[in-house]
């Protein structure tokens, strides 16, 4: 079991990554370096070889593997162990503290970043530097990867370790990353940890409206600006068919029997009405998804301008990208135009895996009375890049958390923090699960 020193580092070390603003500002504007050398130098304190490799001035990223007991082709592969170093913007005016201060006060770190996610960075290379202390190594090779710009496109991060580095992750089989393995209250004595095992699929858009320009004080039936506020509208106000995919399938078939309920799969509209606040885990990944978020036209207020421009944000579930291309074709009519922004593809990872028994095992050995669930996240994360590979991505970053506490909400949000204690059960959790099975009398986890 993890050390004391372990669960005092990781509050600390979350405190210090949140003080090194890496803002990613999107179009390359970014600066992780300062983050990746911390850790690097962390790792390199307990004897583990880690690699800054940058992408760009100031684009770094973090690649460390630690061997693992078995030899190679005994058992299953290496387990790749990912996290961006990158942070959202934060305006300081907006937060009770400072958004890059770390502070510590009341059994909380805030600061941007503490969920978002250093505070799993943390966790990790906590526990990392705990085995050397205790002599241990664990059941298979750990590939630590520490990534830039995963708050925008992974340009300079996961994809490009994927593309340029890709000897580092041979072997890789599976990888866990951020949003799973986190407390959340479905009710009165309901403790649910949710375990992701899929993700939706990127599709930012790009729309483009051509008119007639002119003079803003003539009837205009070609103008563009009209033409994209009406294909917004469109979009903006569509209902998505119900997708149910094999992973949300099982999601809602074990929360309606904690809520002694029948899955009903013909109306999961109805269905997600009894599951309480269980619904809001599976309600943003029943359909596919597009909100427009930029709209971008015009120069001066007596001038229709020629041409007018909107982004949307777009998600597709594994399978959904044929009704996907052709619902915005509908929406968008003939007067506008549609591409690809930015563009990832959907996850579904297996649940009858060994290494999801191992995250539920872990879970539940330090938190008897919850129960593990399969979840799949509305957004996406880096582990789309690295499964290029071959490798299976889940959302893992275990956090114990307090009722009343807005995990979902701390996600780019205000005042963004994370409990001490929360911290704790992360590293004792991924200790766990990350060295195997715990005989470790001989100091080799079996």
């Amino acid at each position: 079991m993890a050390d004391t020193r372990a669960l005092d580092e990781a509050v600390r070390f979350t405190s210090e990554l949140i003080r090194i603003d890496t803002t990613n500002r999107g179009g390359g504007d970014g600066n992780e370096r300062p983050a990746a050398e911390y850790a690097a130098q962390l790792l390199d304190e307990a004897g583990i070889e880690a690699r800054v490799l940058e992408s760009a001035p100031g684009r770094a990223n973090v690649v460390a593997r630690i061997a693992g007991a078995r030899r190679a082709g005994n058992g299953p592969g290496a387990l790749l162990v990912h996290g961006h170093l990158d942070v959202v913007p934060a305006q300081a005016e907006d937060w009770s503290v400072h958004p890059f201060s770390g502070e510590v006060r009341d059994g909380v770190v805030w600061g941007r970043g503490a969920v978002d996610m250093k505070g799993t960075v943390a966790m990790v290379l906590a526990t990392v530097r705990s085995w050397a202390r205790r002599g241990l190594r664990p059941e298979r090779d750990i590939v630590l990867a520490l990534t830039a710009d995963e708050e925008d496109s992974a340009t300079y991060g996961a994809t490009y370790l994927v593309e340029r580095h890709a000897e580092l992750f041979r072997d890789c089989t599976e990888g866990i990353s951020e949003s799973g393995g986190f407390t959340f209250h479905a009710g009165p004595g309901l403790r649910l940890y949710p375990v992701a095992a899929g993700e939706r699929g990127t599709a930012w858009l790009k729309l483009t409206a051509h008119g007639r320009a002119g003079h803003g004080s003539k009837v205009n039936r070609t103008n563009a600006v009209t033409r994209l506020a009406a294909a917004v509208s469109r979009i903006g106000e569509h209902r998505w068919p119900v997708r149910i995919i094999p992973t949300v399938r099982a999601a809602l078939t074990e929360l309606a029997a904690l809520h002694e309920v029948e899955p009903d799969f013909d109306d999961v509209d109805t269905l997600l009405t009894k599951l309480g606040p269980a619904a809001a885990l599976v309600e943003p990944v029943i359909r596919n998804s597009a909100n427009p978020t930029v709209l971008e036209a015009g120069y001066k207020v007596n001038v229709i301008p020629g041409a007018a421009v909107a982004y949307v944000d777009g998600r597709v579930l594994p399978g959904g990208d044929e009704e996907f291309a052709a619902t915005m074709d509908e929406l968008t009519g003939p007067e506008v135009e549609w591409e690809f922004h930015h563009r990832e593809i959907p996850l579904e990872a297996p649940l009858d895996a060994p290494v999801y028994a191992a995250m539920r095992e872990a879970l539940i050995h330090f938190d008897p009375d919850a129960h593990v669930v399969p979840y799949v996240m509305g957004g996406g994360t880096d582990a789309k890049q690295f499964s290029r590979l071959g490798i299976q991505g889940y959302g893992f970053s275990p956090l114990k958390l307090p009722e009343g506490y807005d995990y979902a909400g701390m996600y780019h949000g205000v005042d963004e923090r994370v409990p001490v204690e929360g911290l704790h059960f992360g590293v004792r959790v991924l200790d766990r699960f990350m060295l195997g099975r715990q005989d470790t009398t001989d100091g080799v986890a079996r």
